[in-house]
């Protein structure tokens, strides 16, 4: 009689588990045959798109709208209510061209924040498989404040050295896209992506800043503080015109615009920190710095292997072609869609451009993973035990291909059976079967 349970036990132990069963919308994606979707819904990063691919922006990208209004509301508070003043004050001709500039200042602002916000930044293909160890032209070299080897696959080292006009510059091996980026290139935890010459993450702007859209940030950065400064230097003006009409001092003139005392107060603040970002940024032009270096590697204590003088630093960034972006968002995806769904099921639901992708959806992809690893790792604990039972104690029986009846520690069947409710029958059907044997 124990003998038939010990056979049942083995049966139900080695019974293939069913597939899961899936949506509509899951089964539409593997039973397309060839590509089905464009790459803008599959994308892996926190981006969000706009007009079927054609705009790429940041997940934070709805800041776009108060910076919008904190650049718009100003400029028609100053054509309401202070240039109707001027035109009176100077010649009609003076007077219609200064109504005139500042809409038309603002709009160019406002289009060169559109295209920093909307633009690929630089961001660098993602490779589908880690690198071959030393597949490669660099040497490599273990960092010291490397957590651990079991934290990157096994024989990519986590750093490796390139040469850089001379000088040695180390680069990072990324676990997220599995790949060493190039010198200047960062991983924006933000956005999730790796962005070449990355320089930071904007939240006014809502996007990355890097080498595709780093020069017109800088242009909407200046144009911005000369607007700032127009307006500034227009509602004194006004001020002043009031003060010599009426003959009254300044509290009497500001009470008379108080649009004007409001537009310089807003303005004098807004000049201070859109002003001083110019000129922190016209330093790292100069220099040929990002601010992510600026910070990180601080130049001034070692050598900078990227600044080449000032002209051709100042060259690199104005008048260097823009490279073209590594992708083309609107194509269609390439391989087997089922790699698409797999993916797609690794964040517990398809990608799709109506479901937006979080951070934490990103991280319980990797939580899986990783639970995935450790139930792999668990199940070859069990089977060696049960080897080790069954050369020890069982005799060998004709039923069984290669495992018999073995016994397992409380922790680890405690172990097996959290992973095994999660990932597949598997791991239960072998506690189950081990169970019985014990009993």
């Amino acid at each position: 009689m124990r003998k038939n349970d010990m056979v049942r036990t083995q049966e139900r132990m080695y019974t293939t588990a069913l597939p899961p069963q899936h949506s509509d919308s899951d089964s539409r994606i593997i039973d397309t045959p060839g590509p089905s979707l464009h790459l803008y819904q599959v994308w892996k990063g926190n981006n969000r798109f706009c007009f079927n691919g054609r705009i790429i922006l940041g997940p934070d990208s709805r800041s776009l709208f108060l910076t919008v209004s904190l650049i718009v509301v100003p400029v028609i508070l100053f054509c309401a209510f202070v240039s109707q003043r001027l035109v009176e004050q100077f010649p009609r001709h003076i007077g219609n061209l200064i109504v005139v500039l500042c809409p038309l200042f603002a709009v160019y602002v406002v289009i060169l924040l559109l295209i920093t916000s909307a633009r690929d930044p630089g961001i660098i293909p993602r490779s589908l498989h880690p690198p071959e160890p030393e597949d490669d032209g660099y040497v490599s070299s273990i960092s010291s404040d490397w957590p651990g080897s079991q934290n990157g696959p096994p024989g990519v080292p986590p750093t490796k050295d390139t040469l850089v006009n001379g000088v040695i510059v180390k680069i990072k091996y990324c676990q997220t896209c599995m790949l060493y980026r190039p010198p200047r290139c960062s991983h924006c935890s933000i956005c999730n992506n790796c962005v070449e010459r990355f320089d930071h993450h904007c939240p006014w702007v809502g996007q990355c800043i890097g080498k595709r859209n780093y020069r017109f940030f800088f242009m909407f950065v200046s144009s911005t503080t000369m607007l700032c400064l127009y307006v500034f230097a227009f509602c004194w003006v006004n001020i002043m015109k009031i003060m010599d009409a009426y003959h009254c001092n300044l509290w009497r003139a500001l009470s008379r615009s108080p649009v004007s005392g409001f537009l310089i107060l807003y303005t004098f603040g807004a000049a201070w920190f859109v002003g001083g970002l110019t000129g922190f940024h016209l330093y790292l032009i100069f220099t040929n710095q990002t601010t992510y270096e600026n910070f990180r590697y601080r130049y001034n204590v070692k050598m900078n292997p990227y600044n080449r003088g000032c002209f051709r630093n100042v060259g690199e960034v104005f008048f260097s072609k823009i490279p073209r972006s590594k992708h083309n968002f609107r194509e269609m995806v390439k391989g087997d869609s089922s790699s698409v769904f797999a993916s797609s099921m690794s964040l517990r639901h398809p990608m799709s451009p109506e479901i937006p992708k979080t951070s934490s959806d990103i991280e319980m992809g990797k939580r899986q993973a990783v639970a995935a690893e450790d139930l792999e790792d668990i199940q070859s604990q069990i089977d060696s035990v049960g080897g080790l039972e069954r050369c020890g104690t069982q005799p060998r029986h004709t039923n069984w291909d290669h495992k018999t009846n073995w016994e397992s520690s409380p922790d680890i069947q405690m172990l097996a059976a959290e992973f095994g409710m999660e990932h597949g029958s598997t791991g239960r059907q072998k506690i189950e079967g081990a169970n019985d044997l014990k009993t």
